[in-house]
């Protein structure tokens, strides 16, 4: 499953890297998809995907095919294993995405750069949305190499494979396997052998600079609070689902046990009172629970609350 979402991204890079409009193919021999996971809370462990394909199209969007029963554990009846019982004997799982060819301008070889991408995940039934960022090398005139700038993480509740992770604890007589997975992934992918043509000039275009209030600069930044915030409706995990946070009153989300200082603040979330608490949790209302220390650049600030008002409030 975290392979399939590196699949995705790199097929992004891909398709946004070389300013052509030819199809592109995932070279499996030279591209590599990994998951890490921890047992007993000292046993690291490294797993990947043997067996991979798929293409990003003239559209910019990127399949990306993951052969499930190819994971490789090291150890055969763990292999079986996490074919029945996580992936629950489904095939293969698919990772697609759609890149906005403007986000990346057209790369010399041996050029680089770096790009955001969205994904979505299906494994089994179950969809995972997950943004990354991604650096991009051209290789060649027909190859890219598309990677993973910083570890990917995917929960495994999100994935729906919980219930699988506590069966291999039952097996394997378990104490604990974490619930959170770095995925990391290395994929080239060559343009296919046709003629290739180069797109118009005027296709080039320069991406825009980030500036206040901006909703997609305002995404990545709120990378720092997913660990503990979800934006779905009475999601609450570490701290209280977000959702429709613009309006509501601060320490009053049903379902979640707030500090006593937080539930008695009065605090009406508008942007300025964010403004004030995410640049000071323990400042602006002294005693609450929350561990972040808050953010620092008043960019960022105004960024993750355009973000907040854009996705959370649906």
């Amino acid at each position: 499953m975290k392979l399939l979402l590196k699949a995705v991204t790199i097929a992004s890079a891909i398709v946004a890297t070389p300013v052509l409009s030819q199809t592109w193919t995932l070279a499996p021999e030279g591209s590599h998809l990994a998951y890490g996971s921890i047992k007993k809370d000292t046993v690291g462990e490294v797993n990947s995907f043997t067996n991979l394909s798929g293409q990003v199209g003239p559209d910019g969007k990127a399949d990306i095919e993951i052969d499930l029963s190819s994971v490789e554990t090291n150890i055969d009846i763990r292999n079986e294993r996490m074919v029945e019982y996580v992936f629950r004997k489904a095939g293969s799982a698919s990772l697609t995405v759609q890149f906005d060819m403007a986000d990346v301008t057209a790369l010399s070889v041996g050029e680089t750069t770096i790009v955001d991408v969205e994904a979505m995940l299906s494994l089994a039934g179950t969809d995972v949305a997950f943004d990354a960022e991604m650096f991009v090398a051209r290789l060649s005139e027909t190859s890219v190499l598309v990677s993973t700038n910083d570890m990917v993480f995917i929960s495994t509740e999100d994935a729906g494979v919980d219930a699988g992770v506590e069966k291999l604890m039952e097996l394997a007589d378990l104490p604990g396997i974490t619930r959170t997975v770095p995925i990391t992934a290395r994929l080239i992918f060559n343009l296919n052998e046709k003629k290739a043509q180069a797109e118009p000039a005027a296709t080039a275009v320069t991406a825009a600079v980030a500036i206040e209030g901006d909703v997609k600069a305002g995404k990545k930044v709120f990378r720092k609070c997913i660990a503990c915030h979800k934006l779905d409706e009475n999601r609450h995990t570490v701290g209280p689902s977000l959702h429709r946070i613009i309006g509501a009153t601060a320490g009053q989300a049903d379902g979640f046990k707030f500090s006593a200082p937080l539930q008695e603040s009065g605090i009406i979330w508008t942007p300025d009172t964010l403004t004030a608490f995410l640049a000071d949790p323990k400042g602006t209302v002294p005693g609450n629970k929350m561990q972040f220390r808050g953010l620092k650049k008043e960019a960022d600030i105004l960024n993750v609350i355009a973000y907040l008002q854009a996705e959370a409030q649906g």
